[in-house]
């Protein structure tokens, strides 16, 4: 595994998937000289390969891995070949060539060592270590093969409705299980209590005992008005054995309890497809079980219990044939209508295999990344963003893709054209970026809050913020800059002026912003007078005025004794009313709280 390059992430109902490819998705379109030329792409070269070699010239049809969990076994075309990669050597340990095309086969031992193949044509193979063993065939055509340990028979059902019976330890025909369905599509055991089930294409599950070879229960497995649906997939629950999943051709999975008749759950797929595969999975560390059942568009990965979907995963290209999860992990493989294999990482579904326990790690890098797109060269545009890009021009032609509600287009033309449509959309978003980290900056200042006297507030708290800190000029200051230096050395020369002092304490000369003659002389005054008094002061309430300090200063000694008494005739009639009218007739209170640090 080279490094990170090639695995996508994509979050599902807050659930996150990896894909473990082992290069990126190219559209099907691009001519084999471009693929040839993938051999100069870095992040090609720096692809991973999970297990090497896990492809197939055409496409693969089934996937299992072995009870030892050493091995992957895997079938495909073209020509029919099976391929058994070592997980421990992470590569391919052999291939064997067919003569038909398998349809499915099963794993008889722990290892690689005792394979059976059910072919198209209608014949069964039996592989041992060294190679092929023995063949034999059925008379009807093959559609699914199980093995019953216990009694070392192979079942086999075909178009017929008996179940042939192989027993590998006598090595002869047995007398086959008769149903009463006319074609038996998939077969079922349970490896708890040993049950067989059969999937009818009538849209009947039967089940059998070996032991006494006769039917003890057959259902209708298949919604109420769905008599003329087949029975497709089928699974038992293989810790309890209690539970059975039932997949049907209209794409619903339904579970049942061996002890009723009645559906528990009804979970539909959606898309109208037979559900090809259904899968038990339980959580190593949460012990929580979950269903994967899929159809040949999407995996569904749902909770038995509640019906909830925990994730879902499209098919990445072609058709979903198989799908193999390693048991106790979080890794699932799927095998597609394509030459790839696809692999997929669930962390919360369970651990990496400890044969590449390095997806914990990888999967790290890429925990705060989403997939967005199916191919990195392609973007994916609809009919209005071609119309907002002025593209409607390429309708028909070869620049544009058609694919579901929209188009793909190569990302470079998007680009441009995206561009051209608007050219000031990076500089916007420079200068939207510049303000915002100013005002992150501005935010962060520490703001000096001064004391504001008693009296005019608000025209002291004007005179102070166009007084604020000059600013340091390295450069000789223009006119502009002396003549607004000058302007704030009189605010401040104004509040400290002993001739003005009086102003900001005798409430007689205190202004009434609200008077009738104020507003006629500042026509735009606004009506929210307190901004700046909000954003640099502090409100001080009436108990702590008397605590405070009273401002004073070289002036009071020298103010004239009729100012003292106007200040004691203003402070006796706060006393008796604490409020007056102001010229307006209306009343507003004397004395508001003290703005102070």
């Amino acid at each position: 595994m080279a490094g990170p390059a090639g695995m996508r992430v994509a979050a599902v109902n807050g659930v996150k998937v990896y894909t473990v490819s082992g290069h990126r998705q190219f559209a099907s379109w691009l001519p084999p000289n471009k693929k040839r030329a993938l051999r100069k792409d870095q992040d090609y070269l720096r692809r991973i390969d999970l297990v090497q070699d896990l492809e197939f010239n055409t496409a693969a049809t089934r996937m299992k891995t072995t009870s030892d969990g050493q091995y992957i076994i895997a079938s495909g075309i073209y020509p029919p070949q099976v391929r058994v990669f070592e997980v421990s050597e992470l590569s391919l340990k052999f291939e064997r060539h067919l003569t038909s095309e398998i349809v499915d086969f099963q794993v008889l031992g722990d290892d690689y060592s005792k394979l059976a193949f059910l072919c198209a044509d209608r014949s069964v193979w039996l592989h041992a270590k060294f190679g092929s063993y023995f063949s034999t065939r059925i008379p009807r055509m093959g559609r699914d093969l199980c093995y019953d340990r216990w009694s070392c028979d192979l079942l086999l059902a075909a178009s017929s409705p008996e179940v042939y019976r192989l027993n590998l330890e006598q090595g002869r025909f047995l007398a086959p299980l008769t149903t009463q369905s006319p074609g038996i599509n998939v077969l079922g055991r349970s490896p708890v209590h040993g049950l067989i089930a059969c999937g009818g294409e009538d849209g009947f599950v039967e089940c059998f005992d070996l032991r006494q070879k006769a039917s003890v229960g057959r259902v209708l497995a298949v919604g109420a008005g769905n008599e003329d649906q087949e029975v497709t997939a089928l699974r038992f629950d293989e810790s309890e054995g209690m539970q059975i999943a039932v997949g049907t051709s209209g794409g619903q999975v339904l579970l049942y309890d061996l002890r009723s008749s009645t559906p528990i759950l009804i979970k539909d797929h959606m898309y109208g497809s037979p559900v090809m595969d259904i899968k038990w999975h339980e959580s190593v560390s949460t012990a929580a079980k979950n269903l994967i059942t899929s159809d040949s568009h999407i995996v569904r990965i749902w909770n038995p219990q509640t019906g909830d979907s925990v994730t879902n995963i499209e098919a990445p290209t072609g058709e979903i044939n198989d799908v193999c999860v390693v048991k106790n992990s979080g890794l699932l493989f799927m095998a597609l209508d394509s030459p790839r294999i696809s692999s997929f990482f669930i962390p919360s579904l369970g651990p990496a295999p400890r044969w590449c326990s390095s997806l914990e790690g990888l999967t790290e890098e890429l925990e705060e990344e989403n997939e967005t797109t199916i191919y990195e060269d392609y973007k994916f545009v609809t009919r209005e963003d071609l119309e907002r890009l002025n593209l409607t021009n390429l309708l028909g032609t070869n620049l544009l893709r058609a694919y579901m509600h929209g188009f793909f287009i190569d990302h470079r033309l998007y680009v441009k054209a995206k561009a051209m449509a608007n050219p000031f959309a990076y500089e916007e978003h420079r200068q939207k970026a510049i303000r915002e980290k100013l005002d992150a900056e501005r935010a962060a200042r520490i703001s000096v809050k001064k004391k504001l006297p008693k009296v005019n507030r608000e025209l002291a708290a004007r005179l102070l913020a166009g007084a604020g800190a000059e600013e340091e000029i390295t450069e000789a200051p223009s006119e502009g800059a002396k003549k607004d230096s000058q302007r704030k050395k009189q605010n401040i020369s104004l509040l400290k002026d002993d001739r003005f002092a009086a102003i900001f304490k005798n409430e007689a000369f205190e202004v009434d912003e609200d008077a009738p003659e104020y507003l006629a002389l500042h026509p735009n005054k606004q009506k929210s007078k307190k901004s700046l008094v909000t954003e640099h002061f502090d409100l001080v309430s009436d108990d702590d005025k008397e605590r405070d300090s009273e401002i004073k200063d070289d002036s009071d000694a020298s103010s004239s004794s009729s100012d003292e008494d106007e200040t004691n005739r203003a402070k006796g009639k706060r006393q008796q009313g604490n409020e007056k009218t102001n010229a307006s007739g209306m009343k507003r209170k004397a004395t508001e709280p003290r703005l102070v640090v």
